[in-house]
């Protein structure tokens, strides 16, 4: 018999629904990694347990405090979803309870807070820490990815990586957490957005050498939701641009990172572009079964696209003809995770993002607010 995992959730929701949903439909992998769980629910919204408990009957921990989720004997690990100024705290007591990890980004609301976090769980190497990001296990994406391992881009021109949203062109949208620096911390739109654009590069290890950063804050004031407004503290846009070494080739490139949460025609656009002297990629979200690739011969050259199916990197009894979504990339991300829990080991082409990428990505982010601030391009160490 597989092994269970039995699960926590703290912070319950738009995230913390899609992971119970994600857990909820197990069998859709044909997978041998343990078998995820859902045994405890934490938010002190009490309101949002409803939904959890109507459809999930394991469920034994309900509760408004986290430590009640970190103290059970019944709770192997936690999956946790909550406001950036909370993760510090919440994930250090998490680590310390000796429950296993998966956390949302950015991990700790600024560098010294991430620090922080990192060095409790370097003291607990036998429990798995990892941070969620779901695009890359698009089947397209793989493909991608599986291209770039090959090296068929020669030496690397230019990489470009960025998240997209059109939420915020709503100028009457209410004001939230994210658009307040007590609760979102400085780096606005990159906190939210940043890891994700910098998972596939910090895998490839394209570490930035330096950074220079434009910040946009475009809407300076929201309604509050009571009949006032109030001011929006935080970044809308973020346009970084770095130089990168790609230690297959020693050779210099040019990364370009793009989180924006004004964007025009774009509702949850996350891309990747890689072009190089042999070849080149792109896949984004626009298009998600598309894996597009072009191979450099001679003067005349053209795109082709592979229209993939759901031949995902985690089999599934989706037939392989079939469209792959959103809920299916979350449900490939926890399946990654899971296979951490198998006894030899994670067998997975493509883990969850890493602690030290999480460092390096508050480096980066961190010399961005810098450059911004004294309009120089900011030399770094993401080591």
């Amino acid at each position: 018999m597989r092994p269970r995992i039995n699960f926590g959730i703290i912070g319950l929701g738009l995230m913390g629904k899609e992971f119970a949903s994600a857990i909820s439909r197990w069998c859709h992998l044909l997978d041998e990694a343990p078998i995820p769980v859902l045994k405890g629910i934490c938010d002190t919204n009490k309101s949002s347990w409803n939904w959890y408990t109507d459809n999930f009957p394991e469920i034994i921990i309900s509760t408004s405090d986290y430590n009640e989720i970190l103290e059970s004997d019944e709770i192997d690990a936690v999956y946790c979803a909550i406001p950036h100024h909370l993760h510090e705290g919440i994930y250090i007591d998490t680590i310390r309870s000796k429950k296993h990890l998966l956390g949302e980004k950015p991990f700790g609301i600024d560098k010294k807070a991430n620090e922080n976090i990192l060095q409790v769980a370097r003291a607990n190497p036998d429990i798995i820490v990892r941070c969620s990001s779901q695009f890359p296990y698009f089947p397209a994406c793989q493909r991608l990815i599986k291209w770039l391992r090959e090296g068929r881009y020669g030496r690397i021109i230019e990489v470009r990586a960025g998240f997209h949203h059109a939420s915020d062109m709503d100028l009457s949208k209410p004001i939230n957490w994210k658009r307040i620096i007590k609760f979102n911390g400085e780096y606005g739109c990159m906190g939210d957005l940043g890891m994700h654009t910098l998972h596939i590069p910090l895998r490839m290890n394209w570490k930035p050498q330096n950074v220079f950063a434009v910040l946009q804050k475009i809407v300076e004031t929201r309604p509050d939701g009571k009949g006032g407004t109030v001011p929006c503290e935080t970044w809308d846009n973020a346009m970084i641009t770095c130089k990168s070494i790609d230690p297959s080739t020693g050779k210099e490139f040019t990364l370009i990172l793009e989180t924006k949460r004004m964007a025009p025609g774009a509702t949850n656009n996350w891309f990747i572009e890689i072009y190089g002297t042999e070849g080149s990629a792109i896949f984004n979200t626009h298009n998600p079964k598309a894996f597009k690739f072009l191979q450099t011969t001679g003067t005349e050259q053209g795109w082709n696209t592979i229209d993939t199916g759901s031949q995902s990197a985690i089999p599934t009894i989706t037939g392989g003809i079939f469209e792959f979504g959103f809920s299916d990339a979350i449900l490939q991300m926890v399946g990654a995770y899971m296979q951490e829990f198998n006894i030899n080991g994670s067998n997975h082409p493509f883990k969850n993002v890493m602690l030290e990428e999480t460092y390096q990505s508050h480096c980066i982010m961190t010399a961005a607010l810098e450059s911004h601030k004294t309009g120089k391009r900011i030399d770094i160490s993401t080591a």
